[in-house]
């Protein structure tokens, strides 16, 4: 909907005239702009704001010849002529969840940002559907579906030029590379990869953060991930690598097949259902279940006696918030799951209900209190 549209509709509200169904226009206007506001806004209460914006106009007018800063449900009013801005800021609760502040904090998003040889950015969210560029023999393009795809046009062309796949915090995407390898990048990561990764003798891309690997199938070039601890080694198979530098821990998963995980002192070669850990000079093994580490690419949260300082972690890079602890117990083990799609304060709710802490939501900021 646009600002003329927008107006039009608050006009009608502030005159008693908007229906329902024009309500719920306005209030999804509203939230669909939130999302890229700078600022920190109060949510929505009609009557509240309708009342205080009424004894606000000047001569007691309901009449508006200017623009809302942002519009009506953010309780931030331009009124021309005078130049007044009013805001409230107000605290409530939420399924028990206290809002002192609320910016409408939204689950990521499919989006991320690669960057070429050549030094070019291109936001994947923005870029249209089809070709996005061409170098060392490679058509680059986006699907509808939005998975970034690679396809080799010039088998001849012996260029080594590089390529970083980058999501941010709130991002998660997907890539086919330009041997046909799949990698999901999670939130707050990023993969950088030759254009030429089908040519020479091994395929190697390196990795900060966490990504999700289906690897070709080539026995006579191996595929390696380098990340700051360790190398994979691997011919074609399925895995999962943890590699944040705030864990301090780099964690292989493997879903299927084998892979060789080598720390700087030694190397295992894994099977299904294991995990290696490297820390350091540490380096072990033990069996998990596969398919809660590879949760996140399936759109879900799971937590199996994770701690809270962990799980929060989780939640800072998913939803894009900043995390404070206030005198509770950051080690306490915590097990369940909810959807990466959900709402946050669904997901703040099944973690209070373990007992013990209270959240607390100011902005984008989320304290967590006994």
């Amino acid at each position: 909907m646009d600002n003329q549209k927008g107006q039009e509709l608050i006009q009608k509200y502030l005159d008693g005239t908007a229906t329902a169904e024009e309500k719920m226009l306005l209030n999804s206007w509203y939230n669909e702009r939130s999302r890229t506001m700078t600022d920190e806004m109060p949510e929505l209460d009609y009557e509240y704001w309708s009342a205080k914006i009424s004894n606000q106009l000047p001569g007691g007018h309901k009449t508006i010849s200017g623009w809302f800063k942002y519009s009506i449900a953010a309780a931030i009013l331009i009124i021309a002529g005078a130049g007044f801005v009013f805001f409230k800021q107000y605290d409530k609760k939420i399924n028990g969840i206290t809002i002192a502040q609320s910016s409408h904090i939204r689950p990521g998003k499919k989006t991320a940002t690669l960057t070429l040889a050549n030094g070019k950015k291109i936001t994947l969210s923005d870029a249209k559907n089809g070709e996005l560029a061409e170098e060392a023999g490679i058509s680059i393009s986006k699907t509808k579906d939005g998975e970034l795809v690679y396809e080799i046009e010039d088998s001849r062309s012996q260029a080594n030029q590089m390529n970083t796949l980058t999501t941010a915090k709130g991002e998660t995407y997907q890539v086919r590379l330009p041997d046909g390898s799949m990698v999901w990048l999670n939130a707050a990561s990023s993969l950088i990869y030759p254009t030429s990764l089908n040519k020479g003798n091994i395929r190697k891309v390196e990795l900060k953060g966490e990504g999700y690997f289906e690897i070709a199938k080539d026995k006579k070039r191996p595929f390696i991930v380098k990340t700051a601890q360790q190398e994979v080694t691997v011919l074609g198979t399925h895995f999962n690598i943890s590699a944040y530098a705030e864990e301090k821990k780099t964690l292989t998963t493997l879903v299927e097949g084998s892979v060789k995980v080598s720390s700087t002192k030694d190397y295992k070669v894994l099977v299904p259902n294991q995990q290696s850990s490297t820390t350091g000079s540490d380096f072990s093994v033990e069996t998990v279940e596969a398919d809660e580490v590879i949760a996140w690419k399936n759109g879900l949260f799971i937590f199996n006696d994770e701690s809270l300082e962990s799980i929060m972690r989780e939640i800072s890079r998913w939803y894009d918030v900043e995390v404070v602890f206030d005198d509770v117990n950051k080690d306490k083990l915590l097990f369940g799951g909810v959807s990466r799609h959900d709402d946050i304060l669904k997901v703040l709710k099944k973690i209070e209900l373990t007992g013990g802490i209270h959240f607390k939501i100011e902005g984008r900021r989320i304290i967590i209190e006994k």
